[in-house]
């Protein structure tokens, strides 16, 4: 599934946090990139375990427990779900681009 409308608003937004055309690049690779620190590795790959399973499993709970509390576990699966919501919704909707935000990376 692409996510353009979503994937480019947020590009705008990783580039103003100082995040690296080489790192919004490597988010379209998935977690077995090479780069990621295990923690991001880690929220990767929640977000491809919900997106394929719909479920998280006890590997990646163990590795969210490291660092994450309950509420900010339950904070990532909300997230994920509701970003694909709404890229569903604007895929559906047909919104198209707007002026000078990027698409989805080739």
């Amino acid at each position: 599934m692409r996510l353009g409308y979503e994937f480019g608003q947020h590009t705008l937004i990783a580039k103003r946090a100082g995040i690296t055309d080489e790192e919004i690049r490597r988010v379209t690779a998935g977690q077995d990139a090479e780069g990621w620190s295990t923690w991001d590795r880690t929220l990767l790959r929640v977000a491809d375990e919900l997106k394929s399973d719909g479920i998280v499993s006890d590997a990646t709970w163990a590795a969210l427990d490291e660092r994450y509390d309950m509420r900010q576990k339950m904070d990532t699966v909300f997230t994920v779900g509701q970003y694909n919501m709404v890229s569903w919704a604007l895929n559906s909707f047909g919104v198209q681009l707007d002026d000078g935000v990027p698409g989805f990376p080739e």
